[in-house]
């Protein structure tokens, strides 16, 4: 959904700030991230109904936080072929796009939420609906390393 150019190598040196977004069919994870620190944290669980949250939720959590960029996790198989739910996260960063006419990029999401239900099942998080908010944080942290260091993936 993005390319790098010339403006990323500039935007690398200044912070930016970046909501990440977890989608699933029940809910949907968001975090924030910033390049600068390089660091994310998990913000809320928005609940959503077949994958169709409550718009104007995020919609004051975009209002709130004014980010650069938006991130959505990818759901690829592991093997790195689509499946049903990456289609409709990429159905949902066009969402977000259309709506809100924000920058949106994916972000491979394959490990990032393994490592984040192998992080609450270390009791770092107490509630199962956690696991939303701490995989975006993944996507946060992976998203702002990434624009920091100038690469994108």
């Amino acid at each position: 959904m993005s390319t790098q150019n010339s403006d990323n190598n500039n935007s690398a040196n200044k912070n930016q700030i970046i909501l990440g977004f977890d989608f699933g069919l029940k809910q949907i994870g968001l975090a924030v991230g910033q390049t600068l620190t390089q660091s994310a944290r998990p913000l809320t669980v928005f609940k959503a109904k077949d994958g169709k949250p409550q718009w104007h939720e995020i919609e004051a959590q975009l209002a709130e936080w004014k980010p650069d960029y938006l991130v959505v996790g990818l759901p690829l198989n592991m093997d790195g072929t689509e499946s049903d739910m990456s289609v409709r996260a990429r159905k949902f960063a066009n969402r977000l796009h259309g709506r809100f006419g924000c920058v949106v990029e994916l972000c491979d999401e394959r490990l990032s939420s393994a490592e984040a239900k192998s992080q609450l099942a270390e009791g770092r998080a107490i509630a199962r609906q956690d696991s939303s908010a701490e995989a975006a944080e993944q996507y946060g942290q992976a998203m702002s390393r990434n624009k920091r260091d100038g690469t994108v993936d």
